[in-house]
């Protein structure tokens, strides 16, 4: 069984930074980006950054407009977790931080699709 575990969420006062931090855990062959959205109640979830390993160990990461020069998202403790490093927090980061993934190979001809975790809230004050 496939799961995504976040962790790292927490209060800070705006300026201050925070660490996300997403690992996949299970059965897996391969898979497409990892990649975190936040949640704000009564929105949608809005895509926040990604990371995806290809071949070579070459990645290739997007941001949310709303991400670029604050946040950085890189590999983190092997092949299957990713960290975001959120610094110059603002109120308006704050919401709960999902961490998800398209498609997991679990073997070379079985997958799973669409996995969500169970989310890490990010509350920033003014």
């Amino acid at each position: 069984q496939v799961q995504l575990v976040e962790s790292g969420g927490g209060s800070v006062q705006a300026g201050g930074s925070l660490r996300l931090s997403c690992a996949a855990t299970g059965q897996i062959f391969s898979m497409t980006a990892l990649e975190f959205y936040r949640h704000v109640s009564g929105n949608e979830r809005e895509f926040v950054a990604s990371l995806a390993r290809l071949q070579g160990n070459n990645i290739e990461i997007k941001y949310a407009d709303s991400a670029k020069g604050r946040f950085t998202i890189s590999p983190d403790n092997g092949e299957t977790t990713v960290a975001l490093q959120m610094n110059s927090l603002k109120p308006e980061d704050s919401g709960i931080y999902y961490c998800h993934v398209d498609r997991v190979w679990i073997t070379d001809y079985e997958s799973r699709y669409d996995l969500w975790g169970q989310g890490t809230p990010v509350n920033v004050s003014p």
